[in-house]
């Protein structure tokens, strides 16, 4: 019992150690690997105007009815490398659905292609911004 309480006692006070724990991840793009990654609030916030991540989706409807869709992903990075890939997978399609407001966004593509052939995010309080604003 005496154990358990002393486990207890320490994983309460390592959760407090970790409390508003923030884990910036800067934008990288590997151009000639095809892949980037980064969080949205590091690119936001970052000192060099041009460095962005994110990803979209666009859906048109079609003239004999029913609908199409693609999506893409785009990074720059603080080199000034850039990435961009397109994609109508609709699995890849419910990964951007699933995107958050804040968050690390990382996703691949085929270098011959521009195709997407990975994209994920990842939507942890580690990711937000210091301060909110609540207006």
């Amino acid at each position: 019992m005496k154990k358990l309480a002393v486990t207890i006692a320490l994983s309460m006070i390592a959760g407090a150690a970790h409390a508003g724990m923030t884990q910036p991840a800067e934008v990288d793009v590997d151009a000639a690997g095809g892949f980037a990654g980064g969080d949205q609030v590091t690119a936001r916030y970052n000192v060099d105007p041009d460095v962005y991540i994110g990803c979209g989706m666009r859906r048109f409807a079609l003239a004999g009815g029913g609908f199409t869709a693609f999506g893409f992903c785009q990074a720059e990075d603080a080199d000034g490398d850039v990435a961009f890939c397109n994609t109508a997978n609709a699995d890849l399609l419910g990964a951007i659905e699933s995107s958050g407001d804040f968050g690390y966004i990382t996703f691949s593509w085929d270098v011959a292609t521009g195709e997407c052939t990975r994209i994920g995010f990842s939507n942890q309080s580690f990711y937000l911004p210091k301060k909110l604003d609540r207006n």
